[in-house]
């Protein structure tokens, strides 16, 4: 049987969440299906948002504005419900991915699955078992964050160590939206060991499609190579490629 992939919202509780977790986070919903909607609640002119800002806009989200209340309540919890029941009836979505650590969103969350919705959540480790349990899955992002930042300082000490190694070229972000090719690499490379199997090798057609939700507007002519993707990551050096029954298998070298 065919596996069609989901259609999914993403809403965001600014409010509740650092927007330090955004790469995590989208690229942890991706994972789950195509994003449809993305949306993020907060009130706007705080100054505690500033951040999300330049996210919102990095990311394709959709900022919807809640002005705070005098109660001190989180003014971002309405608006994402109503939107959330709004999405749900629109019928163009199976599936939902709510980011916060509020355990006040347990009942929306109940009440989705209740239509059949796929329904996953990401938050931090203060979050309510209540609303974890009410998830299909959840992730901990700052536990993924604080693992991730670690696997970094080793690899940057790693390749310290390791004399000789040409870098990748890169390209100055300021003057072009292209992203630089040792961010694509590295990134595939992340993909590759969380998609392979005990030998090491994954499914191309899984890892291209990952990478292409997080880079929408990678190409190998971007980089001066008119060729297949495949190809283009083939020639490296930090590759190997294999084809097994008409299916496309790649490893880190």
């Amino acid at each position: 049987m065919e596996n069609i992939e989901k259609s999914m919202a993403i809403l965001i509780d600014a409010e509740n969440i650092s927007s330090k977790y955004i790469g995590l986070i989208i690229d942890d919903a991706n994972k789950h299906g195509k994003l449809n909607y993305r949306r993020i609640y907060g009130d706007w002119t705080s100054t505690k948002l500033k951040k999300w800002k330049d996210a919102c806009l990095n990311y394709a989200l959709t900022p919807v504005q809640q002005f705070s209340s005098k109660s001190g309540k989180n003014s971002s919890d309405f608006s994402l419900v109503i939107d959330a029941m709004d999405i749900l009836n629109s019928g163009k979505v199976n599936g939902f991915c709510i980011i916060s650590s509020d355990g006040d969103f347990t009942k929306l969350i109940t009440r989705l699955k209740e239509d059949d919705m796929y329904v996953v959540g990401m938050g931090e480790e203060k979050t309510p078992i209540s609303l974890v349990s009410s998830f299909e899955s959840f992730t901990y992002l700052d536990k993924l964050f604080k693992v991730i930042e670690e696997e970094k300082k080793v690899k940057a000490e790693n390749e310290k160590k390791s004399n000789g190694k040409k870098p990748l070229p890169t390209i100055d972000s300021k003057d072009t939206s292209i992203t630089p090719e040792v961010k694509i690499v590295s990134y595939l490379k992340i993909l590759i060991h969380n998609e392979s199997d005990e030998e090491g090798w994954a499914y191309w057609g899984t890892v291209a499609d990952l990478l292409k939700k997080k880079y929408p507007g990678f190409h190998p002519r971007n980089y001066g190579k008119n060729m297949k993707e495949l190809r283009f990551f083939k020639e490296m050096k930090e590759f190997t490629t294999k084809t097994e029954n008409t299916s496309l298998y790649i490893r880190i070298s």
